[in-house]
């Protein structure tokens, strides 16, 4: 291809409304730009990025055994409504109506339309399992759309489904899932790590995330470099070793104390004179039925929400405002579990529960109440895990947790029966028997994978893509395209190595090497080979390689064969 004819237009300049590497280089590379607020072109330079990573996935998946469908963005409201998400999704499902007054969704993800698929042909064991995939563009309202491609309203999505007869199958096939993901990202070239975490608005039981590690990630991570243990800080969690010592008898009764005006755990251990891991905190959350719930949990420790809402199955919770907190009983600031009528639930962290001499509130204006036992005072609690985990808690291996930050990129899910179930999806069994069968589902989001193995790969120049997805592997540069023998040189070079499957691009515009070097660099193709009349007086090209940066001479008469060993040599990695 001839930059020419390849309609590929570079910015010298950062586009005011980039925030991050990747929403900033793709525009000034000329592969992407806006239409409107989350909404993206792929021009030709970035789908050829898309087309290679749709082409691995596409590899991986058929060596998997999965058959690629294609559904439609526009799905009626009738199926969501079968499965129960139509009224529970939210304002990120973009609704419309056509001319009839029907009433149809643009599809952000397509469970109920593949379960609607398959339930039409799938009736006896003998048809499972089943896995199809499909690649499409869908559609998201974020009320924040922000940074390009990695958080935008339309986008590029691999969703596969796959239907079972039983929970052992559906195992397998989501470990083999799991593989089929490690291998599609390690052909990317990217720095990633699975790590368990909260299936949100999808649904099921178990579910794993793929990230990109890059210091912009938008998700923290928690891993422990002592075993293969890796979470979502929504799904982590720490052991926490929380036993004084002391016996029960040893502890003294409740007593309440004046602590006036001081109301945060930091404002209370001070005033105290103890360490905030000695109190403990009390938080009262409003369930969608406007039902209140109680947790208690160290006063050094954070809540995770996330991990509450699950516990509790609610569809969301949120803070009450302090006079539906008065209307219960309870002084803000100042609540507490003691002396509290029974009919508001409340739960406990583990962190809280060998604690010794507690200190909680009084739930009276400017009093604690301290010597608290939980397992003393408060036998009725119900215990989970609902801390948020962080760097330097130990792990249950024994070691220490640390963190980074990573950039979701794929998800797999176990499903399990909850849209076969709601949406009457049946199957024969080998007794004869009507059963439903189990799901999994298996996310990446392609144009957010390209984003993101640019947030990986970059630096001061511009882009550095790894080599299976670049645009093109090989830019040929021609200084001089007027001159007769590097026009023949350029178009030789460029025929052999297309000839071989390589993918080439060549500048050949009338700009001055400048200008032509600094879009080399910008839009990060591996291998680049500068031809020139003077290189050529001497029988020789240059060769730059955009990740190394590393530059040397090449006699023509080698370097045909140095690019196709390279590029080899690439593919073969």
């Amino acid at each position: 291809m001839y930059w020419k004819n390849a309609f590929i237009y570079t910015l010298r300049e950062d586009p005011s409304e980039a925030e991050i590497i990747s929403h900033k280089l793709m525009i000034r590379a000329g592969m992407i730009s806006k239409v409107s607020s989350g909404i993206y072109n792929y021009l030709p330079l970035g789908l050829r990025v898309i087309r290679n990573i749709e082409r691995i996935i596409r590899e991986e998946m058929e060596a998997a055994g999965a058959a690629e469908l294609l559904m439609p963005a526009v799905v009626p409201a009738s199926l969501w409504q079968e499965s129960g998400r139509w009224d529970l999704y939210g304002r990120e499902l973009l609704r419309v109506k056509d001319r009839k007054d029907n009433e149809f969704c643009i599809g952000p993800t397509h469970e109920e339309v593949v379960v609607d698929i398959v339930r039409r042909s799938v009736k006896s064991y003998k048809d499972l399992p089943l896995n199809v995939y499909q690649i499409q563009s869908k559609f998201r309202d974020e009320i924040r759309p922000r940074f390009g491609l990695m958080r935008g309203r339309e986008f590029i999505m691999k969703d596969a489904y796959s239907f079972h007869a039983s929970d052992v199958c559906l195992e397998k096939t989501y470990q083999l899932m799991k593989q089929v993901y490690t291998n599609i990202f390690s052909r990317f070239g990217l720095d990633f790590r699975p790590v368990e975490a909260d299936s949100g608005a999808i649904g099921g039981d178990v579910t794993h995330e793929f990230h990109v590690l890059a210091d912009s990630g938008e998700d923290k991570i928690i891993f422990c470099p002592e075993c293969d243990y890796a979470a979502n800080v929504e799904k982590a969690a720490a052991q926490r070793d929380t036993h004084f010592g002391a016996s029960l008898e040893e502890i003294a009764q409740p007593e309440h104390v004046e602590t006036p005006n001081k109301k945060t755990i930091d404002e209370v251990s001070e005033y105290l004179g103890i360490a905030p891991h000695m109190t403990v905190k009390m938080l009262v959350y409003k369930r969608e039925d406007d039902s209140l719930v109680g947790v208690l949990i160290r006063g050094d420790l954070t809540l995770n929400e996330v991990k509450l809402k699950n516990h509790i199955c609610a569809e969301y919770i949120e803070l009450p405002y302090d006079e539906e907190l008065s209307v219960a009983g309870l002084v803000p600031g100042y609540m507490g579990p003691l002396g509290l009528d029974h009919t508001l639930p409340i739960f406990a962290d583990y962190s809280v529960k060998n604690m010794e001499h507690a200190v909680v509130g009084g739930n009276k204006e400017g009093v604690h109440t301290r010597n608290v036992s939980p397992r003393r005072d408060l036998s009725h609690l119900e215990y989970g895990d609902f801390a948020m985990a962080d760097a330097g808690d130990s792990c249950r291996c024994g070691g220490t947790l640390d963190s980074c930050r990573g950039i979701e990129v794929g998800q797999v899910f176990k499903l399990q029966k909850k849209y076969t179930s709601s949406m009457g999806m049946s199957f024969l069994t080998a007794e004869g028997k009507a059963d439903t069968p189990t799901m999994g589902c298996y996310g990446i989001g392609v144009g957010r994978t390209a984003a993101a193995a640019v947030e990986q790969n970059f630096d001061s120049d511009g882009i550095v893509w790894p080599e299976e997805i670049a645009p093109y592997a090989v830019l040929l540069i021609s200084l001089d395209p007027k001159d007769a023998e590097v026009a023949q040189l350029t178009k030789t070079l460029h025929d052999t190595w297309e000839n071989r499957g390589i993918d080439v691009l060549v500048d050949d515009r009338k700009e001055r090497p400048g200008v032509k070097f600094k879009d080399a660099d910008l839009i990060g193709i591996p291998h680049q080979i500068i031809i020139g009349k003077k290189s050529l007086k001497k029988g020789q090209v240059e060769y730059k390689n955009r990740r190394k940066k590393e530059k040397q001479s090449l006699g023509i008469d080698a370097v045909a064969e140095h690019i196709l060993s390279l590029c080899t040599a690439d593919k073969n990695e």
